[in-house]
């Protein structure tokens, strides 16, 4: 297995950086880590993204948590390892990055479950959280840029 190209983050000058610093604020915002962690972690298993998942599980289990809530991600629906808000963001994740697979790609009621657990900032974060993250599995699924032990330093 090759990768098509460089990943193109590493080809335009720049790239790197602003979308670190994206991360960074998104972060900030005031949604726990692990939240986010979740949110990249779900997003990248839609996507089919390797690099993603292996540095998002890696970055979950370096914040502490469990083996059955990581491999639970994917069935969170099921699972009883996750918090009402953490339902809520991992729904409106998998929404946003199935943009295309409803007329109404992300409800009111939706809408409304995450905001019952997240303030402007917090909703501010998720979303763009989400969308980084879904342009992150873009750029890496398109050149087919291969997972490995070297995601354990981005992790």
């Amino acid at each position: 297995m090759n990768s098509r190209m460089k990943s193109p983050i590493f080809v335009l000058p720049g790239v790197v950086e602003a979308l670190a610093a994206l991360g960074t604020s998104t972060k900030e915002a005031g949604v726990p880590r692990t939240t986010i962690e979740l949110v990249n972690l779900r997003a990248s298993q839609i996507n089919g993204c390797s690099v993603c998942v292996d540095i998002h599980w890696r970055s979950l289990k370096k914040l502490g948590e469990s083996d059955e809530r990581i491999a639970s991600v994917g069935a969170w629906r099921e699972a009883t390892y996750f918090t009402d808000a953490e339902r809520a963001a991992l729904a409106l994740c998998e929404a946003a990055t199935r943009l295309s697979d409803r007329s109404d790609p992300v409800p009111d009621a939706m809408w409304n479950e995450a905001a019952r657990y997240y303030n402007e900032e917090g909703l501010a974060a998720l979303v763009l959280a989400i969308g980084v993250i879904n342009l992150w599995n873009r750029v890496n699924a398109t050149t087919k840029q291969l997972s490995g032990a070297w995601t354990a330093r981005y992790a």
